[in-house]
């Protein structure tokens, strides 16, 4: 038995609870740059914005219809995630962090009302953290799944709504659309309604062995689920990477190749962060960048490349000047650049490699180091001790001229009451 608590439009409940005189209001968050919309709460949905609608084109219409727009505030709503993945630690033996804003909980061996549980979950994590979820219960992960979707969509159901009973079940499959169910995206609805499946109860009741022919396991997985056959099991350890990629697009297009190589070494910083959080070493890294696609005025270039490294390694500085290296070679001058990608590759934890007799021997007290920098940086702060190349306000920084305070990891933008 598995709940899943799914947090009610997330980026706009994190900026709701700093800005409480919001709460009706109709609040969208825009995605990298400010380019389009990534989360709209229930007022912005009802107004008619779609998401992913882009922001220059919608500019005017939210002002005149009072839309409070956000750049998106990462640092934030990390912060209140873990709130919220940690408030709900304390209520479940188990949970499965499956997202930013989502996590399954395992309910099995757990005695009393199951929905008065679900109730309990909503009201501890909205007085706790100030962020309103929604919860779903059902035998497996995906009904779970659409249990929640149809408690966030329906308003009489109060927040929770259990799918244990199989006659309830059955009445919810056969009024939901087939892409509402977890793991069918567009491409795969039009497929599915060919063979005239257009409802999750068209789905449950197909033949499996006919769905893992003709689309794949994971199908025939998400059917067999719907039908109250669990075959996904809760996991509660996230399995290391196997690549990490760090890549953003500029706030401005780039014509020289300084501030390049100062976006790649930011890059690489931040891999590097994730390396070292789950304690892997990175045996190759790929550099890439590219022009605009869009603009048939602007010439167009992409190029990327593979970085030989010295030796398996979570050491920025060995990363950067592999990454900057690796940038000389594909950088080509008279172009506008408008993104760059760093891939950290090969990925294994410590002593699952073998040594090179030959190669060069690591940095002596490295990895001393690279500890104590990201100490300080977990507590001081992304970005207090950083590599020389990377500049305090670089000119290719994220476009985020909407972006809230973050309250809750920089000293200087804290709260302030009188």
């Amino acid at each position: 038995m598995f709940a899943l608590i799914d947090c009610n439009a997330f980026y706009c409940s994190c900026e709701r609870v700093y800005r409480p005189e919001l709460e009706g209001v109709p609040v969208v968050v825009l995605s990298n740059n400010d380019g389009c919309v990534i989360a709209r709460t229930r007022e912005a949905k009802r107004l008619g914005i779609p998401m992913g609608a882009p922001y220059f084109q919608w500019r005017d219409r939210l002002h005149e219809w009072g839309v409070v727009c956000f750049s998106s505030n990462y640092e934030l709503y990390g912060q209140m995630s873990a709130r919220v993945m940690t408030t709900l630690e304390g209520l479940y033996p188990r949970i499965e962090i499956y997202s930013i804003d989502e996590a399954f909980a395992d309910l099995a061996g757990l005695s009393g009302d199951m929905v008065a549980l679900g109730h309990q979950a909503r009201e501890r994590v909205l007085r706790w953290t100030g962020i309103p979820v929604g919860v779903g219960i059902g035998p497996t992960k995906t009904l779970a799944k659409l249990a929640n979707w149809a408690a966030k969509t329906w308003g009489r159901s109060g927040g929770v709504i259990d799918l244990r009973d199989p006659a309830r079940r059955d009445k919810l499959l056969t009024i939901t659309e087939v892409g509402e169910v977890w793991g069918v995206g567009r491409r795969l609805t039009a497929r599915l309604e060919t063979l005239g499946i257009k409802t999750a109860w068209d789905l449950a009741r197909y033949d499996p062995a006919s769905l893992r022919r003709q689309f794949s396991v994971v199908l025939e997985k998400t059917a067999r689920e719907l039908r109250g056959i669990a075959c996904l099991e809760l996991e509660e350890a996230t399995p290391p990477r196997q690549v990490i990629c760090s890549s953003k697009m500029f706030g401005s297009r780039l014509r020289e190749i300084a501030p390049v190589r100062e976006a790649v070494v930011a890059y690489v910083t931040k891999a590097a962060e994730k390396l070292r959080a789950q304690q892997s070493l990175a045996g190759g890294l790929q550099v890439a960048i590219r022009t605009g696609m869009h603009d048939p005025e602007q010439p167009r270039y992409a190029n990327a490349v593979d970085c030989p490294l010295p030796y398996p390694t979570d050491d920025t500085r060995v990363l950067a000047a592999a990454a900057i290296r690796g940038l000389d070679a594909i950088y080509r001058p008279g172009y506008a650049y408008s993104k760059a990608e760093v891939l950290l590759q090969d990925l294994r934890q410590r002593g699952e490699f073998t040594a090179d007799l030959f190669a060069q021997a690591p940095r002596p007290g490295a990895d001393r180091l690279m500890a104590v920098v990201d100490h300080i940086n977990a507590r001081e702060g992304r970005g207090a001790v950083r590599l020389g190349r990377i500049p305090a306000a670089p000119v290719w920084a994220m476009k985020r001229e909407m972006m809230s305070k973050r309250y809750t990891s920089r000293w200087d933008e804290l709260m302030i009451v009188d």
